[in-house]
This record gives structure tokens, sequence and C-alpha cells, in this order.
């Protein structure tokens, strides 16, 4: 570690020393008490790095570290290791898995690290005995499914040809609106998930990632929506008394602007 960077560590262990000791709030926290506000933190650094605002992404980086530092914290008070560990780990990890950096292992390309990857982190002791070990149970399911998707390709199991990936969405289409013919509730919600996970594979197979595409359709229809609430504001009207005709005009007033 880099000499400034170290004493900003050191400075900022030093900190939380004292927070720990005297602030009644950062007394009473516990791994439990902070895992919500952590998953918080983390979704606002998405947000930060989504709207490309250097000074946002910065201070949501640090709200990151503290959490880190904080767990780290909490449990070399339970004995169990302290901040040095965590990064000897991390390095001791990364070294492991990058052999083609740090030892003798020759790579073709960006694919062929993700295999090794996969397959060195099944190697580790005390790590993931399968290969879909490693996704988290609480990821929101279209990152999860995107994950998934990712981990199976790594060790070979996808699609030869990824245009075959279409057969496969036109066959759940299918199997939804036979449910939906069917009026059975319960199956079409599991035909949905499977649809929706074809989907997600496509989009993975064409280079896309499912979760970025769908935020970026989220604002876009926020921003169409709000043009029509907008409007209907000037107008003296009532969103709920508009017709959908009235509707569409301003929805395609707020597509061409």
């Amino acid at each position: 570690m880099r000499i400034d960077e170290a004493t900003s560590l050191s400075k900022l262990l030093d900190v939380l020393d004292r927070l720990r000791a005297e602030c009644p709030w950062d007394k009473k926290q516990t791994f439990d008490s902070m895992k919500s506000l952590t998953v918080e933190e983390v979704y606002e650094l998405v947000d930060a790095i989504g709207e490309e605002n250097p000074q946002e992404i910065k201070k949501e980086l640090g709200d990151v570290l503290l959490h880190v530092v904080f767990y780290a914290k909490m449990a070399s008070e339970k004995g169990w290791f302290g901040t040095t560990e965590v990064i000897d780990s991390l390095i001791e990890k990364l070294v492991y898995r990058h052999p083609h950096i740090f030892a003798d292992t020759s790579v073709t390309g960006e694919e062929e690290v993700l295999q090794n990857w996969e397959k060195l982190k099944l190697k580790e002791k005390g790590g993931n005995k399968r290969v879909l070990d490693g996704v988290p149970k609480t990821l929101p399911p279209l990152i999860k499914a995107s994950r998934i998707q990712e981990k199976a390709r790594n060790v070979g199991f996808d699609w030869d040809k990824k245009e075959d990936v279409w057969l496969k969405v036109k066959e759940e289409i299918a199997e939804v609106q036979e449910e939906i013919d069917n009026k059975n509730q319960e199956s079409l919600e599991s035909e949905f998930g499977d649809l929706l996970f074809s989907i997600v594979n496509a989009a993975r197979l064409y280079g896309v990632d499912p979760n970025s595409a769908l935020e970026k359709t989220n604002k876009k229809f926020i921003k169409r929506f709000n043009h029509i609430e907008e409007s209907a504001i000037k107008n003296n009207q009532k969103l709920d008394e508009m017709s959908l005709e009235e509707m569409d005009h301003y929805w395609n007033e707020a597509k061409k602007m």
C-alpha cells in the first residue's frame, strides 16, 4: 500500500475506534443492525455511478468503505479478525485467482480468465463446493438470474450459437400463452419466471446487462409519465379524469422531446 493511502486508512481506523468507544449510536451497532444500511449504501453508490457523478461516487465509496472497516472493527471486538486480516485475505485471493499474472499460467483472453476464476474458486480451501454456491441468496432476482447464467457459462454450460436462444424465448412465450388460455394462475407465474429468465439469457448473450437496460427503461418511462402529469397540471386537468387518447398525446410529445 502507498504511504499516503496507508496513512489515510490508519486515520480512518483511529476515528472509528473513537466513534465505537464514545458515540451512543455507533456503540450500539451490530452485524445484524448494519446489514440493511450496507445494502442501502451500495445502491446509493450504484445510483451515483449511473449518474456519472464523480463527487457523488467519491462520497458513496467512502460510505461503503466505512461499512467495510466498521464490520472489521466489530469482528475484532469478538476476536474473529481485524482490518489487516481482511486485507491480507483479499490479497491472497487475488494472487491465487490470477495465476496468469502471478504464476506461469497462460490465457488467451478474458473468457479464459473467467473460466479459470470459477475453477480456482471450487478448489479453494473452505470455498464454494458447487459452481452456483457463490451466488448470494439475497441478490435481486434479475441480477441473480444474470449471475447464475454467467457462472454456468464459465464452466461450459451455454448455447453453441447465441441465435438459438430466441427459439427458447419463443417456446417460453408460447407456454405463457398456454397457461393464460388455461386460466391457470399458479402455473402462469412459473411460466412468466421462465420467460424472464430466457430474456435475461438472451441479453447476456448479446452483451447487454439486463439490469442496466431495465433501469434505463424505468427512467425513460418516469420521464415521459412525468411529462403527462405536468401537462395535465398546466391544462387544469386531473390524471385520473384524462382519456387514454389524451395521455397518449402527451406521451408522444415526451418521446419527441
